[in-house]
């Protein structure tokens, strides 16, 4: 696969998620710029994939990596997601492959702690 095909198919991932960010959280939706709340990252900038404003950051507690991916290594990629997380965020890896559905993993521990509140 070509690099820019490889971006195009990580490109349309990110933007999977961020629509359906935008679906869940329609609170962004009322903030000024309501486009720049919720977007994806510049293929190639370092960092978190799902780029949040600090408004959506207090409604979502996840920092983002997105992989679309035939064969994805879980412990890289989940470890790639750790190192990009802030300080008393949640890392959340979302990953897919072609005609497969959208997956997402996160430590055991935190979702125990999100479950709690429900």
């Amino acid at each position: 696969m070509k690099t820019s095909s490889g971006k195009a198919k990580g490109r349309r991932l990110q933007d999977h998620v961020v629509e359906k960010l935008l679906e869940q959280y329609y609170e962004v939706h009322d903030e000024p710029n309501q486009k720049d709340n919720i977007k994806p990252a510049i293929m190639g900038e370092s960092g978190v994939d799902i780029k949040l404003s600090p408004h959506a950051k207090q409604l979502i507690p996840f920092d983002i990596e997105c992989k679309n991916q035939e064969s994805i290594n879980i412990w890289k990629s989940l470890e790639q997601a750790e190192t990009n997380t802030g300080k008393d965020r949640i890392p959340l890896l979302v990953f897919k492959r072609n005609r497969s559905k959208v997956y997402a993993v996160l430590e055991f521990e935190k979702l125990l702690e999100l479950i709690k509140w429900y």
